[in-house]
């Protein structure tokens, strides 16, 4: 592969520490790949509205991403910025906000993330009004679907088109719809799209078995991770940790231990980024070599941890595998 700048100015300048760890975990991403094996990311924190898109996008484009597993809020965040991104607020000095500007900014509408407020109206309600079409649709056929095969049907639809205010390109969503990339969305219900759905359910507008749940997702999980783990097998890329990272690891601990299917491999390539510390029992901050002891990990898969921002880091080992 012909190495970009930005892979250049890598392999040039990031040589110890976490920077090593970096390219190092990119290194090993890409030889996973090129021998034939599969990828499965992982999506906690606000990685859609953090834009995360502009790469991952292209790497679900170009093969790189066979499956995603990610918080409903990431789910919905990238839909959002897609159809409303002129009237997100960014507030560089959110650090100096008194409770009162934080009140104010509820009071306009703005709900914030770190640095970014995303708008209520543009975002949140534009979106409700043509999901629960979908929803409405579906039922009324007696049909029942993921939440991410919701989204996907939206976006398919071309309903949300008239709104775009970005390049579409830049959509992992989008990218992964155009594909039809399976998605893993467990704990749909801890998000906006999901609280909204309850509130449908509540005013018996909805019947809440219109939407499949986590239990059919983890269902759903062990057989397509039983049809694509042979041969090289499938890899664990992690951004942050959390539900979108824990659900889908213990896939295969449950289809050894419970299930007591003997012959499923292990996840062949692990990698995490992280900026959690390692204490006081958390998962997102447990070293790798812990989930050797839970059947996740064997003593000889590649193992990487990259303690750091992965607003940072995941752009670039995602140039680094794209060749950038």
């Amino acid at each position: 592969m012909n190495r970009g700048p930005i892979s250049q100015f890598m392999e040039k300048h990031y040589l110890h520490f976490n920077a090593a760890a970096m390219v190092d975990a990119a290194k090993g991403y890409e030889k996973h790949l090129l021998e034939g094996g599969k990828m499965m990311v992982t999506l906690a924190g606000a990685m859609s509205t953090a834009e995360l898109g502009k790469s991952l996008a292209e790497m679900i484009r170009q093969g790189k991403v066979d499956i995603i597993s990610c918080t409903g809020a990431n789910l919905e965040e990238d839909l959002m910025n897609l159809v409303a991104h002129h009237s997100y607020k960014r507030v560089p000095n959110y650090r100096d906000l008194t409770p009162q500007d934080e009140w104010d900014l509820l009071e306009n509408h703005f709900n914030r993330v770190t640095d970014t407020c995303i708008p209520e109206e543009e975002a949140f309600r534009r979106l409700q009004k043509h999901i629960h079409e979908v929803w409405k649709s579906a039922e009324d056929k007696g049909e029942r679907y993921f939440p991410h095969e919701y989204m996907y049907k939206l976006l398919l639809s071309g309903a949300l088109e008239q709104y775009y205010e970005i390049d579409p390109r830049d959509s992992w969503m989008l990218a992964a719809a155009q594909k039809n990339i399976p998605i893993v969305v467990p704990g749909w219900e801890d998000s906006t799209m999901g609280n909204i759905f309850a509130s449908y359910v509540i005013k018996n507008e909805l019947k809440a078995s219109t939407m499949k749940s986590g239990i059919e997702y983890m269902v759903w999980l062990s057989d397509w991770y039983r049809k694509n783990s042979s041969g090289k097998g499938v890899g664990f890329f992690q951004i942050g940790g959390g539900i979108a990272g824990d659900f889908p690891i213990c896939v295969v601990p449950m289809m050894y231990q419970d299930l007591e299917w003997h012959d499923v491999p292990l996840w062949s390539y692990f990698c995490q980024i992280s900026d959690s510390t390692t204490s006081f029992g958390s998962y997102s901050g447990a070293v790798p070599n812990e989930k050797i002891t839970w059947g996740k990990l064997g003593i000889d898969t590649p193992k990487f941890i990259v303690e750091s921002d992965a607003t940072i880091v995941a752009p670039l080992i995602f140039a680094w595998v794209l060749g950038w």
